[in-house]
């Protein structure tokens, strides 16, 4: 029998042979989850022979849980996850019909899961629409519980959202909604708490790392009580916890101002033959833009939720798409984790072994990561880029590659097994 992982002041202490809960997931979730435990399991005993191992427990979520259980998500599911710290889940079908508006959502506010954690590297071999893909290496911190994951919306011609309307005209003084009567309603949260603690953790992130840069991503020249907010907390954040370990681009601004351009790029110089961590930020549409066109100049990046998935989806086709993307949900104050394919169901090729295991293969390198198995991780990035440098590939890949080989989903697996050290 296993062990629980827990947390003591901040650390994790993982045992020998945790205990990690599992959702299979709907569609191809069944697929990619027997596989990509295959691959942990072969990269846990390279690593380190008999001494760890993971012990798998199921739990329930999804169309397999309203099956079983009449719910879509079992209250025995959540504790689970709170009992064990860490769990992994495939890709989760939204129900339909109301209900739950999103399993993944549920899952992720339920657990207080503060941070969607999307790390961005290309394998050589994978197809890409950009020139030098091998320049992209950024990790993404989405805030993951505010913004439009909070959910507060109004249907025009409901009752609450004229309630609403009058509110906001009525005693609010607001002018510009410009067809009052037909206009439907979201309200957008962005907290200081909420901001402070994604972007602590992005900076601890880049220091734990030795990484150079965390890019605040915003739209505040629009929002700014919001968005804009989200940046200025940031600074005053980065400046009050980490300012012997960071140098900010607003510094860099007032040093500007007060004695010039030169005296403004030897800081910035000095800063970083220091090893300081170099905080800027960056409005949205110029850093999709960047992205593409400079992106080596961003490293760690941090940001609201939806600018989070416009951007978590651009950089991932930059190196080969979500099918080889991983994820993670984090809170690093409580310790829980869950790590997910970033994917969705693709229920027409379930069963059917085309589906691609790597997004959820490479969540996987990410838990074993967290929990401190750096070793074990290595294999698996070792094997898969061996496989996909030797051009052998799943259908989804098979399609744009030249010369590459067709694989089933079983023999991808057995294929980074093979290619590790």
């Amino acid at each position: 029998m296993g062990d629980r992982i827990e947390i003591k002041d901040g650390k994790l202490i993982v045992p020998e042979k945790p205990i990690i809960p599992f959702i299979e997931g709907d569609g191809i979730g069944k697929d990619i989850t027997e596989p990509t435990q295959k691959v942990i399991e072969a990269a846990v005993e390279k690593a380190y022979g008999r001494h760890r191992r993971i012990e798998w427990k199921e739990v329930l979520a999804g169309q397999k849980a309203f099956d079983q259980t009449g719910e879509w998500l079992p209250d025995a599911t959540i504790e689970s996850f709170k009992d064990y710290l860490v769990g992994i889940k495939g890709p989760l079908q939204t129900p339909v019909g109301g209900g739950i508006r999103s399993l993944n959502v549920a899952l992720r506010q339920t657990l207080d899961l503060y941070v969607c954690l999307r790390p961005i590297r290309w394998f050589k071999g994978v197809p890409s629409p950009i020139r030098y893909p091998e320049m992209v290496n950024m990790h993404i911190f989405r805030e993951n519980t505010e913004d439009i994951y909070a959910g507060i919306e109004y249907m025009t011609g409901e009752e609450e959202t004229t309630k609403f309307r009058d509110f906001l005209v009525d005693e609010m003084g607001v002018k510009n909604i410009r067809f009052p009567e037909s206009t439907s309603f979201g309200v957008k949260p962005i907290s200081k708490d909420g901001s402070e603690r994604l972007v602590k953790a992005a900076i601890r992130y880049a220091i734990d790392r030795n990484l150079p840069s965390v890019t605040l991503v915003h739209k505040g020249n629009i929002m700014k009580f919001t968005e804009g907010a989200f940046k200025n907390w940031g600074y005053d954040l980065a400046e009050e916890y980490f300012k012997d370990k960071t140098f900010t681009w607003r510094h860099y601004e007032s040093i500007v101002k007060a004695h010039g351009k030169e005296a403004a790029d030897d800081a910035l110089a000095m800063a970083k033959d220091n090893g300081k961590v170099i905080i800027k930020d960056v409005i949205t549409d110029a850093f999709l833009q960047e992205s593409l066109l400079r992106p080596y100049d961003h490293s760690v990046i941090a940001t609201m939720n939806l600018n989070g998935d416009y951007i978590s989806d651009q950089l991932a086709a930059m190196v080969g798409g979500i099918g080889i993307s991983p994820g993670a949900n984090i809170n690093y104050k409580s310790g829980y984790a869950i790590f997910e394919a970033t994917h969705g169901t693709a229920p027409t090729i379930a069963g059917t072994g085309q589906a691609n295991p790597s997004s959820l293969i490479l969540s996987g390198v990410m838990m074993l990561e967290y929990m401190g198995w750096q070793e074990a991780a290595e294999e698996i990035f070792y094997g898969m880029e061996k496989t996909f440098s030797k051009r052998k590939v799943t259908a989804d890949l098979h399609a744009y590659m030249e010369g590459a080989e067709l694989l089933s989903t079983s023999a991808f697996t057995d294929e980074i097994i093979k290619n590790m050290y």
